[in-house]
């Protein structure tokens, strides 16, 4: 399917009445479905526990940082 019959696919599939704002909204989720999925599949991801690790560490770094601050 091209993205142009995805697009009226998804138009179609929404109420008469939708507004422009939300076909817009509609079309960015469908553009973040695709990058997810082709990062998914280009082995771009973290495990949740890699996620918590990075974030742990950034906040230790950010902190250590900013302590004089405190």
């Amino acid at each position: 399917m091209t993205d142009k019959q995805e697009v009226i696919e998804a138009l179609n599939a929404m109420p008469e009445n939708v507004s422009l704002d939300e076909v817009i909204e509609e079309l960015r989720i469908m553009v973040a479905v695709r990058r997810g999925r082709a990062d998914i599949a280009a082995g771009r991801t973290k495990t949740q526990r890699e996620v918590k690790q990075l974030v742990e560490s950034w906040a230790e770094s950010w902190a250590n940082s900013n302590s004089e601050l405190l």
